[in-house]
């Protein structure tokens, strides 16, 4: 018997509240979680820091015992784009489709041009949950004091399929020259289901909520979501506080410690996500879940592809990995295999190793495959694991180039 299948105790890790469950609908019908994980690798560095994660994952599977089917898709993105014409293909929509129909995840590399877009509208996938929680082991490494920004835990709510990104747009050419107009809206049903789950999640946690809008520019559209959240925030028995975009922007550097549970609209949720891996040091570290009201959920970074660092051994795996830590709790409901893979993340940053991102005196910095090896070797010894034998990075990759760390330019 592993370590990890011994019973737990439950003070010294109290159970938390999945929120992929609180975003679920009730007329959904659900899956039973399975070990299904569907791969999309990207582009530009994503090949390389998905390349680490799935490492670390054959590290969590020799110690636990515990297997999973990783099955990988077709290139999206521009690379996607340059071959068919989409950046969505729909060889990578059907893909997806089967890993939901059998339970299952998908963890995604950074894809470009529209992609991340078309996919949560195909699939709905409207709640957007980036956790920016801040790390202690690397609170010295953080461009802000470490006194300011520590302690800090965040959850930002997007709302994730409509708003200003979903919207319609138009060019046309006139006498004064080119106009361009895009248009967009939201629903009181679409604006009443992602604030439902952010009130439920701040529920759980420490019973605040803040509301994000812009009261005097956006009138009509702030005024359905100050109207919604303050009747809901009600119900779910949370405090409820209402913020401008740009004051909550000043805010959330300069007094962190003061939020809880953020929710926004589309663009705002998208700035503000953004923002926040200032407090967490960079947005390497940076990642999220998208869910739709079925359970389908797709885990990422909230970074691009950076094709610039592409194949340089330079770019900070940890955020993909952990977005893999969170696929594995919120979706496949496992929690003791979840927290494995972020306490070997603590283990390495406690050790002092730091990619360039997070360069600091004294500290050596190291590439993208060893930060991803020096992590899945953690696995091991924080799981009690004994004689375990870490296979090489790219136990899981596919033949095809593209899946390789590092092959995508």
């Amino acid at each position: 018997m592993h370590k990890h299948d011994l019973p737990e105790d439950p003070t010294k890790h109290p159970a938390r509240l999945r929120w992929g469950d609180c975003v679920r609908e009730d007329a959904m019908p659900r899956r039973k979680p399975s070990r299904v994980i569907g791969v999309l690798t990207g582009e530009g560095i994503g090949p390389e820091v998905i390349g680490c994660a799935l490492h670390v994952l054959s590290a969590v599977e020799s110690a636990t015992g515990r297997k999973f089917k990783i099955e990988f898709g077709a290139p999206i993105g521009r690379e996607a784009e340059r071959g068919g014409g989409k950046v969505l293909p729909d060889e990578v929509i059907e893909f997806c489709r089967g890993i939901f129909a059998r339970g299952g995840a998908v963890l995604n590399g950074p894809g470009g041009g529209r992609y991340v877009y078309d996919l949560r509208r195909v699939f709905d996938l409207f709640c957007k949950l980036s956790p920016l929680k801040v790390s202690d082991e690397l609170a010295a490494a953080n461009r802000m004091k470490p006194e300011h920004v520590r302690g800090v835990d965040i959850l930002m709510v997007r709302e994730n399929a409509s708003g200003l990104y979903q919207g319609k747009w138009t060019e046309a050419r006139t006498p004064g020259g080119r106009v361009a107009e895009h248009c967009f809206s939201y629903s009181e049903a679409e604006v009443r289901r992602i604030l439902r789950p952010a009130a439920a999640i701040a529920n759980s946690r420490r019973g605040d909520l803040t509301v994000v809008y812009k009261e005097a520019g956006v009138p009509s559209i702030s005024a359905l979501w100050r109207d919604c959240a303050l009747e809901i925030s009600s119900l779910a028995g949370v405090r409820c506080s209402l913020l401008d975009i740009d004051h909550i922007a000043y805010r959330l550097i300069q007094h962190p410690g003061d939020f809880d549970v953020v929710v926004a609209p589309n663009l705002f949720g998208d700035v503000l996500s953004d923002l926040g891996g200032v407090l967490l040091g960079s947005r390497g570290l940076c990642f999220a879940g998208s869910f739709a009201g079925n359970g389908d959920a797709v885990y990422s970074t909230n970074h691009g592809s950076a094709f610039d660092l592409a194949g340089s051994d330079k770019a900070n795996p940890v955020g993909q990995i952990l977005s893999l830590a969170m696929l594995l709790r919120e979706s496949l409901h496992l929690e003791e295999e979840a927290r494995l893979i972020e306490d070997a993340v603590d283990s390495v940053c406690r050790e002092g190793w730091r990619t360039a991102d997070l360069a600091e005196a004294g500290c050596p910095v190291i590439g993208t495959r060893e930060m991803g090896e020096r992590i899945a070797q953690a696995v091991a010894p924080i799981s009690g694991a004994s004689g375990v034998q870490i296979r090489a990075p790219g136990r899981h990759a596919r033949s095809e180039p593209h899946a390789e760390p590092g092959a995508a330019k």
